[in-house]
């Protein structure tokens, strides 16, 4: 195997023990929320689990929003910049880091109209910059599809590609399917190992009666993982619980001081850890991050004995 040179990226990630990147071939199968509960699960799976996520969707940032992070700015500090931690209300140190795009903009409508050397230089900058110090995961929000943002990705990442992994998101119906294909092809033409698919929007739950109702048909993740040879990590229902926590968690306009505004948003994001592990999509989560745990230096030790 060839010798790894070591890169301002390596050097920083050196104490990030595992890297997930969370990916979708199409929009709008919920990837984003998906990354979100991930690092609330992961967080909540040991009293001393340390999470990072960064958001790499730099055209459509909105981890921010779905973390009650909104109105936080990033501060800089003489070791590079300093991630916004959606814990730091908690007792003892914080645990859950964030960057992301959304705390750079100067209003949260704002759009990110760049092309793709400005987006290689910001994940370049957000993986060799950012304080992320120690972290036992490191979950990663990409954009959908396969385009410059994956692949600067993986080439920034490169060095520490025995801890990478991928989890695909998809939706039952065939088209999400079919993308989803695509998405599996790109992670095997870059030799990123695949933890396994989950397939959201999986059914509608009657917060009622308790009935489940399959808006877009089932089985359709499950099936294709099969055929694929890949994990299936399990089906995510519509949760109405999660999608009304994770709109209230956008706070109203904050005009106030810079320092008032991060007081407010530390509270709702403080408030949006707590009142997630209440939903049942926090279940749901809890059993898919304990297998992902278990599974992880597995997949890593291949990922790493193939490339020998």
């Amino acid at each position: 195997m060839a010798a790894v040179h070591e890169t301002p990226v390596s050097r920083r990630l050196k104490t990030v023990k595992h890297i997930i990147i969370v990916c979708s071939g199409k929009g709008g199968v919920g990837k984003s929320s998906v990354s979100a509960q991930l690092a609330l699960s992961l967080h909540a799976s040991s009293p001393s689990a340390r999470v990072g996520v960064l958001d790499v969707d730099l055209t459509g940032p909105s981890i921010p929003r779905m973390l009650g992070l909104d109105g936080h700015g990033v501060h800089q500090s003489s070791d590079g910049w300093v991630p916004v931690y959606a814990d730091a209300l908690g007792d003892g140190e914080p645990r859950l880091a964030c960057m992301s795009v959304g705390f750079l903009l100067k209003k949260k409508g704002d759009s990110v109209v760049w092309r793709g050397p400005k987006k290689n230089a910001m994940i370049r900058q957000f993986l060799s910059d950012v304080r992320w110090g120690e972290l036992d995961y490191l979950v990663v929000d990409t954009p959908p599809g396969t385009s410059d943002e994956h692949l600067s990705l993986i080439e920034h990442l490169a060095p520490v590609h025995s801890r990478l992994s991928a989890v695909i998101v998809t939706t039952p119906q065939a088209v999400a399917l079919l993308d989803a294909m695509k998405c599996l092809s790109f992670t095997r033409a870059v030799a990123l190992p695949v933890l396994g698919l989950i397939e959201n929007m999986s059914g509608y739950v009657c917060p009622c009666c308790g009935d489940v109702s399959n808006v877009f048909s089932t089985g359709g993740g499950a099936e294709m993982a099969r055929q694929e040879g890949v994990p299936f990590l399990g089906s995510m229902p519509i949760d109405t619980e999660l999608v009304t926590l994770l709109d209230a968690a956008e706070s109203t306009d904050l005009s106030t001081a810079d320092g008032q505004r991060d007081e407010a948003s530390e509270v709702r994001s403080f408030g949006v850890l707590q009142r997630y592990q209440k939903t049942s999509s926090a279940k749901i989560l809890s059993a898919i991050v304990e297998n992902l745990i278990s599974t992880l230096p597995s997949v890593e030790h291949a990922s790493v004995s193939s490339s020998v």
